[in-house]
């Protein structure tokens, strides 16, 4: 066996963004915190619209204990001390967990399920994020005046309008403002909190968890719902783990604690006091924090935010869907490198304009952020729910924990993650629905691409020619052999690959030099260059390879051919042409195959997803595909 390895090629390795601790606890404020430091535009005004009750000191503190605790619970303990310990070589995510489980094609059926069920919930909360925090932010206005108010919903629209339209373009020079903007933003808050608070100081006794429990369970159902309310507060906490590879763990660490924590107490605390104090309950409590003359420009700062938390969640959108399609769950979508400063600054046309669809539809549909606030939360909730299902898992299999401590720790999760699952199902009805639905649809999806794409992988090895039997068959039938070196692209494991075989009976003749290529996309981000790729000779002037990609990484095989051939591959790579199947679904007759439904599905998203040339990055004018009929 002749094996060769190369450097990494193509998409380098990505390594941590280089520069000291502050300055990428500065940046990942604008990345990673959007969605959560958004949050108390919307939640504390949500929490007393559930209550249905007055605003007394019970009320109050108790709903600000359940927020406090919620915050320290869900983001402190569960992903700042847990999850984001579980890292996939440095990546996170329930998509990045769900494959360091061990997780490859359909081997961990039901971790695969849990795993891509919340990674479709995701898709919901990206549709949900940008309107509603939009819609809070501008809703601010109807404090300064009520002439704003027919004005909200046109203006929200507008900068959604806006923001999905600029996606194409990247976001690499503006990003640079997002870390201090949202510094700018959380510094805000926090002194607006400072304010409320020395209006009525005792609301720190909030920090004593009695006073949410007691509110929890003196107040019969109501204070049951009002936890539905209440998980608005860390709608963005799923954001510290799944962005953790933009950063790394100790800079989203520091800037948690340095800046968002505090903040986020100081605000909700403030928000609460003022109440206490008698202000007016209706409208949003947070705008009423701010001294009238800054009220405008905190309408115009809150609305950056909601723009850079929602750009965040976009981002993550498109990124979640790179690597579903890497992972072979979803159809090979365009791609577009907006930046080359960045391996996340991508675009995914298909994903943003759908998305943008969705928010439109609910910004218009809904009109109001409390109308919102009933639909956001279910989708965020259950994916939390199944990340602690997860992390179950990790623990026993990767941190070697015993049944009874992981049992102690998932369980204690899972309850809370649980019991803020349930309050958000009573929503469905009043628009909770719409993640849900969201999350089935892209679910589907998934399920029926991998499955189509599993059969069709299956019917091409009941066909398979052994390479020796093939070699003799061209010998003995004088079969013409012709200059130059043929690189066939395959996804069968042995013999020889099926497009060979049809180029051999179309054309009728065969390069001399022959190099059958199968590429895999592992389930880690990242592959080692002492791991890239093992070839084989087989036979006279032919090879056989596996080149193996991380699911983050963009495949590039002219470039890892040629690093192949300087470490001493022996092939002409001189005169190259790449052979690709092109393969039409079609129905089997003997109704052993998949649904007819599910076959059509297949064969539409089949037909419209990007050539395998250009995934690849194969030169379009040495590339000759080769088509035939699959039946499945």
């Amino acid at each position: 066996m002749n094996e060769c390895q190369t450097a990494d090629t193509g998409e380098a390795k990505r390594q941590p963004p280089q520069g000291k601790l502050p300055i990428l606890s500065l940046s990942a404020l604008g990345i990673v915190f959007g969605d959560i430091g958004t949050s108390p535009l919307y939640t504390f005004k949500a929490i007393l619209g559930t209550a249905e009750q007055s605003a007394d000191a019970g009320v109050v503190l108790g709903s600000l204990s359940l927020v406090l605790w919620t915050l320290f619970i869900i983001t402190t303990v569960k992903y700042v001390s847990f999850a984001m310990r579980v890292d996939n070589d440095g990546e996170g995510g329930i998509l990045a967990l769900m494959a360091l489980l061990g997780v490859k094609k359909q081997q961990r059926p039901t971790i695969v399920a849990v795993g891509l069920f919340g990674a479709a919930l995701i898709y919901g909360d990206g549709a949900i994020t940008p309107a509603i925090s939009v819609l809070s932010a501008l809703e601010g206005l109807n404090l300064a005046t009520p002439a704003f108010q027919p004005y909200v919903v046109p203006a929200a629209v507008a900068i959604l309008l806006a923001l999905f339209a600029i996606q194409s373009q990247g976001t690499a020079t503006i990003g640079h403002f997002f870390g201090p903007v949202m510094l700018v933003w959380f510094v805000a808050i926090a002194l607006m909190g400072i304010s409320g608070i020395v209006q009525h100081p005792s609301v720190f006794a909030a920090l004593n968890p009695v006073y949410g429990l007691s509110y929890l369970f003196s107040h019969g159902p109501t204070g049951f719902l009002v936890l539905g309310a209440v998980f608005l507060c860390v709608t963005g906490a799923e954001a510290l783990y799944a962005d953790m590879g933009h950063f790394g763990r100790k800079p989203i660490t520091l800037a948690w604690f340095a800046i968002v924590f505090p903040s986020l107490i100081l605000n909700y605390a403030g928000q609460s006091a003022l109440v206490l104090e008698g202000a007016p309950t209706d409208g949003n409590i947070f705008f009423r924090l701010c001294p009238g003359p800054w009220l405008i420009p905190l309408v115009v700062l809150a609305t950056v935010a909601t723009i850079i938390a929602s750009q965040s969640i976009i981002t993550g959108a498109f990124s979640m869907t790179r690597q579903a399609i890497q992972l072979g769950w979803l159809p090979r979508l365009r791609i577009k490198q907006t930046s080359s400063e960045g391996y996340g600054q991508i675009y995914v046309g298909v994903v943003n304009w759908l998305l943008m669809i969705v928010t439109l539809g609910l910004t218009i549909g809904f009109g109001k952020s409390d109308n919102l606030a009933a639909a956001y939360g279910i989708a965020v909730s259950l994916t939390m729910l199944m990340t602690s299902a997860l992390l179950f898992i990790a623990m026993r299999e990767i941190w070697g924990w015993s049944i009874l401590a992981a049992g102690a720790v998932a369980s204690f999760f899972l309850v809370i993650d649980g019991a803020f699952f349930l309050a958000n199902l009573t929503k469905i009805a009043e628009g909770g629905y719409v993640p849900l639905v969201l999350a089935v649809s892209v679910y589907g999806v998934m399920w029926i691409w991998h499955r189509g794409a599993a059969a069709v992988l299956t019917r091409m090895h009941e066909a398979l020619i052994p390479i020796p039997e093939f070699m003799a068959g061209i010998a003995s039938k004088n079969v013409p052999r012709v200059p130059g070196t043929a690189v066939f692209l395959t996804r069968t494991e042995r013999d020889t690959p099926p497009v060979m075989v049809w180029h051999v009976r179309h054309n009728r003749a065969l390069h001399e030099h022959l190099f059958v290529l199968r590429v895999e996309i592992l389930p880690v981000p990242w592959v080692r260059s002492r791991d890239r790729i093992t070839i084989e000779q087989v036979a006279d002037n032919f090879w056989r390879a596996e080149a193996r990609f991380g699911f983050m990484e963009r495949p590039h095989i002219p470039e890892l051919l040629t690093a192949s051939k300087s470490l001493g591959c022996t092939i002409d790579l001189g005169d190259v042409t790449y052979y690709v199947g092109h393969e039409t679904v079609v129905g089997r007759e003997d109704s052993k195959g998949l649904p007819a439904w599910q076959e059509q599905f297949f064969s539409v998203m089949e037909r419209n997803a990007v050539h395998v040339s250009d995934f690849f990055s194969l030169p379009s004018d040495q590339v000759v595909e080769i088509g035939r009929q699959v039946s499945i």
